[in-house]
């Protein structure tokens, strides 16, 4: 269940959904990246991350 509420997190905030996951490592500064370089890219990037663990 937890898993759903920070994929749907992911999707509305990237960065955020990667930083409940991992913390402030370096996945989330390259979130950070990826959605100031184009939205999708972070929004997968979250998701994966997200499915991941």
């Amino acid at each position: 269940m937890t898993d759903f509420i920070r994929i749907i997190i992911a999707i509305l905030l990237p960065p955020l959904g990667v930083f409940l996951q991992v913390g402030l490592r370096g996945a989330f500064w390259l979130n950070i990246l990826l959605t100031l370089l184009g939205y999708i890219p972070g929004i997968v990037h979250a998701v994966w991350i997200i499915a991941r663990r």
